[in-house]
């Protein structure tokens, strides 16, 4: 058991755990919504992608605070997706769930495919339940299987054929370096299994994106796509963790972490995502970890407090708790985002880790 906190990042942990758990931003199946927007009060449908970060959050508030209703919350998602989301013949996870008669389009993504296997080995890791084991491996050779082709990784199929979707022009309908992070499903099912086709599919993944990610960033003339891509390039970064014994992952990795905080700067006052700094004060914390680079205190103590600043604390048990997506023109977006709420938290307790000379963490914990 990782030892105890400060009193301060006791508590976010503990309102951001109780949003997770008590919010209703997971049903009653175990399947998580992709937001609660404050403003209407209600949430969105049903991810598999937020239920795959989920589990890994939950998993991470559990083994942080030894509270048993957080590993229930989190086997409650991991079930969801191995036994409702997970469809065996097809051999596919959808994007999105619904169970209401309002059925989303029947398309499969590779970023959260490989986000579901990652937070499933989570939860096999802690459980050594087989089930989790055995549908992140099926998955993972699906991945190999459906996605791939000679130039690139397919981001998304249309269901049931599994025909790849013509891209366009946003950063998620199209290849591009941020599918490092999904990548990184086959380097753990690779250390899990000993299959080399697991870890040669991510030694390809991870050529690709050295060589395509100076073209990524900033990739857009609109201020505001900027910012998007800020935090689709965090991914590429969060990527690289396994090879930052590799001279030219670590240089990407320390570069990429510049260029993107200078961005981040730059058009904060006028859009910035709360997820960003979040992603940035991690990777800044598993370079030191890795020995890839020593953490720059300054920078990191500045992205705490920016991250810290998203939490809301009101009066809506729907909201209170949660990390706000983002701010526009200086006003909080009334998305209450499970991802912003996760990478915050991790963040966060990480960052107070460090401060208090107690900063532990293996990669397959990043979230």
């Amino acid at each position: 058991m990782i030892g105890q906190l400060a009193r301060p990042t006791n508590n976010l942990l503990d309102a951001a755990g109780t949003w997770f758990v008590n919010s209703g931003i997971q049903e009653a199946s175990g399947g998580v919504a992709r937001y609660y927007r404050s403003d209407l009060g209600k949430n969105a449908r049903v991810s598999t992608e937020i239920t795959g970060y989920a589990v890994s959050t939950l998993l991470f508030f559990y083994l942080r605070s030894g509270q048993s209703e957080h590993l229930e919350s989190a086997l409650r998602a991991a079930r969801f997706l191995t036994r409702t989301a997970w469809d065996a013949q097809l051999r596919a996870l959808p994007f999105e769930y619904s169970s209401n008669g309002d059925q989303p389009p029947a398309l499969a993504y590779f970023f959260d495919t490989g986000i579901i296997i990652r937070g499933l080995l989570a939860a096999w890791r802690v459980t050594h339940e087989t089930e989790f084991h055995d549908t992140a491996i099926a998955a993972g050779r699906a991945m190999l299987a459906d996605f791939g082709s000679r130039d690139a990784i397919h981001p998304i199929l249309a269901l049931p054929n599994k025909r790849p979707l013509a891209y366009e022009s946003s950063w998620s309908r199209r290849p591009g370096c941020y599918q490092l992070k999904s990548a990184m499903a086959w380097f753990e099912l690779f250390e899990v299994t000993g299959e080399s086709c697991f870890l040669r599919a991510y030694e390809s993944a991870l050529e690709r994106a050295l060589a395509s990610e100076r073209d990524f960033l900033p990739g857009e003339g609109d201020p505001q796509k900027v910012v998007d891509r800020l935090h689709a390039y965090a991914y590429f970064l969060e990527g690289l963790l396994p090879v930052l014994h590799r001279t030219d992952a670590a240089q990407a990795f320390r570069e990429g972490i510049d260029r993107a905080a200078v961005h981040l700067r730059e058009f904060a006052p006028l859009f910035v995502r709360s997820d960003v700094y979040a992603q940035l004060l991690r990777l800044r914390l598993y370079g030191e970890i890795l020995g890839a680079m020593p953490i720059d205190r300054a920078a990191a103590a500045y992205e705490a407090g920016e991250a810290a600043a998203f939490q809301i604390c009101s009066d809506d048990p729907c909201g209170s708790g949660g990390f706000s997506f983002g701010r526009k023109g200086g006003q909080l977006l009334p998305f209450v985002n499970p991802v912003s709420s996760a990478f915050c938290a991790q963040a966060l307790t990480l960052w107070d880790d460090h401060q208090n000379h107690e900063l532990k963490a293996h990669r397959h914990d990043l979230i």
